[in-house]
């Protein structure tokens, strides 16, 4: 057989006899393993819940070994946790910047669109925090106190907002624009994506006045 006639083959002939194991890991090995069991943890998690997944189903997700999550997460409850943590840092990066060019005084009301665009967007599953919580039964459990500061966290910038607004009462306003907010997430994860836009257009008669 020439060189010219062995460069010619089919591609797929130079992977036969390779382990089909060995070919997934080639293709991960440049993601970190604490990575590959978040992205893995964060898929199935949100899709399928944190009680209903176990650690062999992240693990084979993952493509990893039982001793890298002890390694670097120690027990399934801190894996839990920073799924969420790595969650709500993602949402509060993008919520920042959807609202970047938005002037501080309309803030409130753009939020809401960002709020419809992602209970339109394929992959919307609900509030992971919400899910999250409602399954777990350790009022010390750690993911608790990532969920906790980032209720905070909207809280606070829903103060700022209604302050820019111009309110008259811009505390019971953002108090009354995360209810609507909850509702929005947990509503048009049952009926769709229209009780985000119900929300907007509730918000948008709150901030009115």
């Amino acid at each position: 057989m020439s060189i010219h006639a062995v460069d010619n083959r089919p591609i797929c002939l130079y992977c036969q006899g390779v382990p089909q194991k060995a070919k997934k890991r080639a293709k991960t090995s440049a993601i970190g393993v604490r990575d590959r069991l978040l992205d893995a943890a964060d898929r199935l998690f949100y899709r399928e819940g944190v009680r209903a997944v176990g650690i062999d189903r992240v693990l084979a997700e993952a493509d990893a070994a039982k001793a890298s999550l002890y390694q670097h997460f120690g027990c399934k409850d801190q894996l839990v946790a920073s799924y969420l943590e790595r969650r709500t840092v993602d949402a509060r990066a993008n919520i920042e910047a959807y609202l970047a060019d938005t002037p501080p005084s309309q803030r409130a009301l753009r939020f809401f669109d960002w709020v419809v665009e992602w209970a339109e967007s394929k992959d919307f599953r609900g509030c992971p925090l919400q899910h999250t919580l409602s399954e777990l039964t350790d009022a010390a459990h750690p993911a608790r106190a990532i969920a906790h500061g980032q209720r905070e966290w909207f809280a606070e910038r829903f103060r700022e907002w209604t302050t820019a607004a111009g309110v008259k009462d811009p505390k019971a306003t953002a108090r009354a624009l995360v209810v609507l907010f909850d509702g929005a997430v947990a509503g048009s994860e049952v009926d769709g994506p229209q009780r985000a836009s119900d929300a907007r257009w509730m918000a948008r008669k709150l901030l009115a006045g």
